[in-house]
């Protein structure tokens, strides 16, 4: 039987330091051309259909970086169980993208390649609560 792929996911926001899933492995990287921004409305842990409470998703912006953390996930077991919690927990992001990891150590070439992430398009037909910019003080009231 031959071995599969590990799976890896990269978390930019509370995936930090919560991941919710088991994994082997945890690496702290950034990924290129993103960057973290309080636009996505969350109309369940963060707030309600009303009152959306606003989320950090992932917006593309060539020459940025966005730190976080990369598991990885190498049991099939392990992958099938994560992929359902995330499915529930990121439920208000409607893209999946792989992007690649860097590292202080890697910062030229990828320490971890084609890394999952989930992040919210400013498309209002699959992304209705994609909540956009807007001045600080009204994020921080949302938040």
């Amino acid at each position: 039987m031959a071995a599969t792929s590990p799976m890896w996911v990269f978390g930019y926001g509370s995936l930090i330091w919560n991941p919710g899933f088991a994994h082997d492995a945890r690496v702290v990287g950034f990924v290129r051309d993103y960057r973290r921004v309080f636009y996505q409305g969350s109309t369940d842990h963060r707030g309600t259909p009303q009152f959306p409470g606003r989320t950090v998703t992932l917006e593309h912006q060539p020459g940025a970086t966005c730190w976080g953390v990369a598991y990885r996930i190498s049991s099939e077991e392990d992958k099938q169980i994560a992929l359902e919690y995330l499915e529930v927990r990121e439920k208000q992001y409607d893209e999946k993208i792989c992007v690649d990891l860097y590292t202080d150590s890697s910062p030229k070439i990828p320490a971890v390649e084609n890394v999952m992430v989930y992040l919210a398009t400013t498309n209002k037909e699959s992304n209705p609560n994609y909540l956009g910019p807007a001045p600080l003080e009204e994020m921080a009231r949302s938040c």
